[in-house]
């Protein structure tokens, strides 16, 4: 059985890294691989740690950085998920010092591939696609950005989609009368692109939709800069009165009332502002949730959407966006023809397909390390 080590933020952490090695680690033990995590933290906890916490690595600390390596050298591969702004120094340096220090194969996992980085940027990517095993990304679009960006070797890019809550019931039905939802959630902040969708919220009054946007702020956003960001929205609402349709609630939700609410959606909406993002949980979940989207064109909706189970539209465009939800809301038969084509794409995305591509990446790179390390010994047998 290949003992797997995830380098990762993780709960009690709030980030969609943290949530995604959560949901991967749950898929893993059930996929039967052996697992422990080293938790990313800005400092350290006394604990008590999650069972499957193994060690912390502290940003910014050397000895933290040392005593980590040991740890994920312990064991037969690791997953590193990255991301810039998780890891201590300058766009996540330190994440070097850790991944070259590594003798057993390693996997790196981007949720951001930007098309346009910093030199500072491009070297940190440039660095671990030297080091890694494999890497790995969610959509074809960010392969192709690895290869003619960074100038990857696309024999050593893996795509591996985000994984999603496997939804077993039956989607509720909204009884007859009723608002339709309109849903957005996921921890909030500027770029969310909501204010946008505020706007659209006007042209559709006739509709008597229910805008509900669910989650609480980013952490890191509530630390910069409080709840400005909500407070705006909030002010947004009444100015252009569609308080009776706007509802912007923090309220914390776990699986099983997420699971729902996204069930209970008509449509779901990501209004984001960035062209860059080449990986969604939020737009994997309400595609494997069986649900229409609306969304703004940014990669991974183009991408993922492509087949039928949504609509994009051009970034911060509040009258895009009215049109193509009144379409999704009030044109016959199009609503059940996107969730038709979702539903469609929801095997391959829950997490229980996912983690088991994960365990088989890894069980094959152990073993071609393995079988490197006995045709080195046996080379050195007979000079």
């Amino acid at each position: 059985m290949t003992r797997i080590a995830l380098l990762s933020t993780y709960p009690p952490t709030q980030c969609g890294l943290a949530t995604f090695s959560a949901a991967l680690c749950r898929g893993l033990l059930r996929a039967s691989a052996r697992v422990g995590v080293v938790s990313v933290v800005e400092e350290h906890s006394p604990g008590p740690w999650p069972g499957e916490v193994v060690a912390e690595l502290v940003n910014s600390s050397v000895p933290s950085a040392m005593a980590a390596v040991r740890t994920l050298n312990g064991f037969d591969a690791v997953i590193v998920q990255h991301e810039y702004g998780i890891y201590g120094g300058t766009d996540g340096v330190d994440v070097l010092d850790v991944v070259e220090a590594l003798t057993v194969p390693t996997i790196v996992v981007l949720h951001t591939v930007l098309a346009q980085p910093t030199p500072g940027q491009r070297r940190i990517l440039r660095r671990l696609l030297a080091v890694a095993a494999t890497v790995v990304t969610m959509t074809e679009t960010g392969r192709r950005r690895l290869v003619e960006v960074y100038g990857a070797d696309p024999d050593l890019v893996t795509v591996i989609p985000h994984g999603a809550i496997e939804h077993h019931g039956a989607r509720a039905r909204r009884i007859p009368g009723t608002r339709p939802l309109i849903l957005t959630w996921g921890l909030l902040g500027p770029g969310k692109g909501i204010e946008w969708a505020i706007d659209a919220m006007v042209a559709l009054r006739d509709l008597a939709p229910r805008y509900l946007v669910a989650g609480k702020t980013h952490p890191k956003v509530l630390e910069r800069e409080g709840e400005t960001y909500r407070h705006r929205l909030t002010a947004r609402a009444r100015a252009l009165g569609v308080t009776d349709i706007v509802e912007i609630d923090p309220s914390y939700r776990d699986l099983a009332d997420l699971a729902a609410l996204v069930s209970a959606a008509d449509v779901v909406l990501l209004p984001y502002d960035s062209s860059e993002q080449v990986t969604s949980g939020v737009l994997i979940e309400a595609v494997a949730a069986g649900r229409p989207v609306v969304s703004t064109a940014f990669p991974h909706a183009v991408e993922l959407l492509a087949g039928g189970s949504g609509l994009t539209v051009a970034r911060k465009d509040p009258a895009a966006l009215a049109t193509a939800l009144r379409r999704v809301l009030s044109e016959p038969g199009l609503a059940a023809t996107m969730a038709g084509h979702a539903s469609r794409q929801a095997p391959a995305l829950a997490w229980g397909a996912v983690a088991e591509t994960y365990r088989l990446l890894a069980d094959r790179l152990v073993a071609n390390q393995l079988a490197d390390r006995l045709v080195a010994n046996q080379l050195a047998a007979v000079s």
